[in-house]
């Protein structure tokens, strides 16, 4: 059994070139939420230097507040979006001498289009546009998976090692109670119920059915890379592998 596990990169947390020892993808901030074009290129390069699939990580255009305020932009507004900032990390992937592996929106762009089926079709179509060998990355269970396989993508279905599940599979909104998990135990036993029997236990105490091909892990502050550490180990103690491929 194997396991891919990703990182949200170049959004100015201090422990990228960390995680990129310990995760086998990274998804990396294009600019509309985070990062820069010298970020960027600081990024790609690193993930090459490790051996980590490289991810476009893009997002509504939203830098004030982290890319997490809801907008109802037109889809084809969205589509040239996604091709631009795509595009650009596209290229810098190319020139360190390597491809492109996956795309993973981020923030609101991504919780939207996990819903709504128009936006999601406006991303998968992009992505397809851009390059159809491109591996699509989204909340399991998710208009954006079903977006990407209607265009023949790959798709990678994604949970959350330190995020709260509602009881249809969605992930409680930041804000609400439960929406994030703090204890680093409750965050493993999670995990490995998701990967090892593909079921999360909700907030209000049900079992929802999940998918997990990738897991995320947010990078904020070393208690992050105590935890990858941590559940890397814990992955191999089960002989479970951990691969983008």
């Amino acid at each position: 059994m194997k396991i891919d596990l990703n990182a949200d990169l170049g959004e100015g947390c201090a422990n990228d070139a960390a995680l990129l020892q310990l995760v086998s993808s990274a998804n990396i901030a294009c600019g509309f939420h985070a990062g820069d074009a010298q970020t960027m290129l600081t990024c790609v390069r690193e993930a090459v230097r490790n051996g980590v699939a490289v991810g476009a990580h893009p997002s509504f255009p939203d830098r004030a507040n982290f890319g997490r305020t809801a907008m109802q932009l037109p889809p084809e507004v969205v589509y040239g979006q996604i091709l631009y900032q795509t595009g650009a990390l596209a290229a810098m992937v190319r020139v360190c001498g390597a491809q492109l592996h996956h795309v993973k929106p981020h923030g609101m762009l991504y919780n939207q289009a996990a819903d709504d089926a128009v936006l999601a079709d406006a991303i998968a179509r992009a992505v397809y546009d851009l390059d159809p060998a491109l591996v699509l990355v989204g909340l399991a269970g998710s208009e954006l998976i079903r977006a990407g396989e209607r265009y023949h993508l790959v798709t990678r279905q994604e949970v959350f090692a330190d995020r709260g599940y509602r009881r249809d599979g969605r992930l409680v909104p930041r804000g609400e109670p439960g929406a994030l998990i703090d204890d680093d135990d409750q965050a493993l036993a999670q995990t490995l119920d998701m990967v090892l029997d593909g079921r999360v236990k909700s907030v209000s105490g049900e079992y929802a059915r999940v998918q997990a091909q990738t897991v995320c892990l947010h990078g904020d502050g070393e208690h992050a890379l105590q935890f990858a550490r941590r559940l890397q180990a814990e992955f191999a103690r089960r002989g479970v592998a951990i691969s983008a491929h």
